[in-house]
């Protein structure tokens, strides 16, 4: 059956580096850590807390990320402009006391297309670890066979593509098509706990923007994709 034509939608994006600073990827949360605290007065979305307190829902629009290496802070829609006003000043980083100078930024903004493709196939990698488990569906991983594990990793991150879809105003009625091919997992810590990383690609029919996580903890860098040719 064929795929209704969907039209994409543009979002802002705009990716600041800092090359000449060298992280590890656990670092990530360090980034958000030191950002989040220096503009915790400016913006929930830099650190997605309210002033009481009170969790935001719904997609990071700022995420922080080391990439090969790198600092790396990506910001979508009202995210991506918070980092071209912010993030010019920005002189050091102090992450956990230990100081790093900002010698050099590389900025980038302009508009990323997102929605579901009616013409084409797009690849994608992990270039982070993905992290599609909670506490429930990790039991129901676990009592899974080999088969039955891939149907259910694919489904959580069709699921993962139509949230962020919904997140950035695309259409979410047309189908997405996927295959995933996923390496073994390792353990990652996150918030001092055990689960389950994946790395891997993907094929889809869903438009992404360079550089943005799906699955759990997308702004302290997990689950960060890169586009590569089929």
């Amino acid at each position: 059956m064929p795929l209704a034509a969907t039209d994409l939608v543009t979002v802002p994006l705009t990716t600041i580096t800092m090359p000449e600073i060298s992280l590890r990827t656990r670092d990530a949360h360090k980034l958000r850590g030191y950002f989040g605290e220096l503009f915790r007065e400016h913006s929930p979305l830099l650190h997605n807390h309210f002033a009481d307190g009170s969790f935001r829902q719904g997609y990071p629009l700022v995420q922080y990320k080391v990439l090969g290496g790198t600092p790396t802070l990506v910001g979508l829609g009202e995210g991506a402009a918070l980092l071209v006003e912010l993030f010019l000043s920005i002189r050091e980083l102090d992450l956990e006391g230990r100081r790093y100078p900002v010698l050099a930024k590389h900025i980038t903004h302009g508009q990323a297309a997102v929605g579901v493709d009616a013409g084409a196939l797009h690849a994608y990698r992990f270039e982070t670890r993905w992290l599609p488990l909670n506490q429930e569906n990790h039991r129901e991983y676990q009592a899974l066979g080999p088969a039955e594990r891939q149907r259910q990793l694919s489904r959580i991150l069709n699921n993962n593509l139509l949230a962020f879809l919904k997140h950035m105003g695309a259409d979410t009625t047309a189908r997405v098509l996927l295959n995933l091919r996923l390496t073994e997992p390792v353990t990652t810590l996150f918030k001092n706990q055990p689960m389950l990383g994946f790395g891997g690609e993907f094929v889809t029919n869903v438009v992404l923007p360079a550089g943005v996580g799906l699955g759990k903890s997308v702004a302290r860098g997990f689950g960060t994709v890169a586009a590569i040719n089929l």
